[in-house]
């Protein structure tokens, strides 16, 4: 098929590539001239597992190209993904300006039959706006149809994500719509959910709701975990082992961030307001997260008194393995609490090095792990690449001035490193 995907962020250029990849003739879209010029030339803005490869195999074999021209992108393609961002507002509502500008750029230059499908996450009855701002746009009467297919990518994963997903939501009305989207989506073999657009939109924010209720809650029960001396490992496996529940989503430390779970959340709670209900869950959900940066700072400061003065050693800045993204990213929250306590700072991480560099200021980059851990009184674990897992802890505990440990992330035996003569201090292990 002919497609076309306007906005090349995250989603646009995971979805474009795949989509090229499964043998479509994929233009995707931006009004960013220089990440255009960029993608062109095969240079990936972002960190994602086996993406630019991806990409520059399939710029290589003409299924997909870039384009700063909406109107290029329109006439070009049958089928239109709106996948630009939707940041939040002030109030957390999501900002849907860039939709609206998209909608009435595609309606403008439409010359026939097309199918817009939102991949964007956005509240709901979004949908029914674009297929209104078309209408009111469009120069000649085309037909067209309007779909919600939210995207389920998860950073780091995301082309596994997009090429094996556990189920395919369509949101749509017409049979024409139903026959050209699981004609697009049928090389995956995957289970296809079809329902009314609305459901669809609430599909999305439901799903990420629940899981952020999902880590919020195991993050609660590590606070118990702490107080009576219980594991929060241990008591989330025998949770987890229940089918109910499930296991994924269990693991408690400093809090989710990223850019879906804090801003889909806040947009749900306003979503729900504006309905005249107010969602009680969510807020407290948002609460604990809150928290429980606040809990493990103060684990931090009771482990060394004073913090004003003392060398501090933080792996992991993205907020997540795998991904340079740093929106929202609990580690960048907790260094800049530490710094505003006085404390000096090093820091090391695989991959979000140079984007932290615009952000962090007061802040020693290191080369290595072992390079922000000279001379420090305490190492933190704020996020769980594997890397970190596979450290040399002879080789650590030289290195450090104190052989303190904050595992923030739960990656490490605490018998283990106490017998080497750490102090390790984990999240919800029933230490402190």
């Amino acid at each position: 098929m002919n497609i076309s995907i306007i906005g090349s962020g995250y989603v646009g250029l995971v979805s474009g590539a795949c989509f090229a990849e499964l043998g479509n003739q994929v233009i995707c879209a931006d009004n960013d001239a220089k990440k255009i010029s960029d993608l062109k030339q095969g240079i990936v803005p972002i960190y994602e597992p086996g993406l630019e490869e991806l990409i520059v195999d399939n710029l290589k074999n003409k299924r997909l190209k870039f384009t700063s021209s909406i109107k290029e992108a329109v006439r070009a393609s049958e089928v239109i993904f709106i996948a630009v961002g939707t940041p939040a507002l002030e109030n957390g509502e999501a900002d849907l300006t860039g939709i609206e500008n998209v909608a009435r750029s595609i309606a403008q230059n439409m010359d026939g039959y097309r199918l817009i499908v939102e991949k964007s996450t956005v509240p709901v009855e979004t949908c029914a706006w674009i297929k209104k701002t078309i209408a009111i746009y469009i120069k000649k009467k085309h037909k067209f149809d309007v779909v919600s297919n939210p995207e389920f990518l998860r950073e780091g994963s995301a082309i596994n994500d997009f090429n094996h997903p556990d189920r395919i939501v369509l949101g749509l009305e017409t049979l024409k719509a139903k026959q050209i989207m699981t004609n697009l989506y049928q090389p995956l073999n995957a289970p296809i959910l079809i329902t009314n657009i609305k459901s669809a939109e609430l599909i999305k924010h439901a799903s990420n709701a629940f899981l952020a209720t999902k880590i919020s809650f195991i993050n609660a029960i590590a606070r118990i975990c702490d107080k009576v001396g219980a594991d929060v490992k241990e008591v989330a496996q025998g949770m987890g082992l229940d089918n109910r529940i499930g296991r994924h989503f269990l693991q408690a430390g400093i809090g989710y961030g990223g850019s879906c779970f804090p801003k889909d959340l806040e947009a749900f709670i306003t979503i729900a307001e504006k309905l005249g209900y107010d969602f009680g869950i969510l807020k407290a959900v948002r609460n604990t997260n809150q928290e429980q940066k606040i809990f493990v700072l103060q684990k931090i400061k009771d482990a060394l008194w004073i913090i004003r003065g003392k060398t501090i050693a933080v792996l992991g800045l993205a907020f997540k393995p795998d991904t340079d993204d740093l929106r929202n990213s609990p580690s960048i929250d907790l260094i800049n609490a530490l710094i505003q306590e006085g404390a000096k700072i090093k820091v090391y991480d695989p991959k979000a090095m140079e984007k932290a560099a615009k952000i962090l200021k007061h802040v020693v980059f290191c080369k290595d792990a072992y390079l922000a851990a000279e001379g420090a009184d305490c190492l933190i674990i704020a996020t769980e690449w594997n890397e970190f897992k596979e450290l040399d802890f002879i080789k650590l505990k030289k290195k450090l001035k104190r052989a303190l440990i904050v595992d923030g992330r739960n990656i490490y035996d605490p018998k283990l490193l106490m017998d080497l003569g750490f102090t390790y201090l984990g999240v919800g292990r029933g230490n402190g």
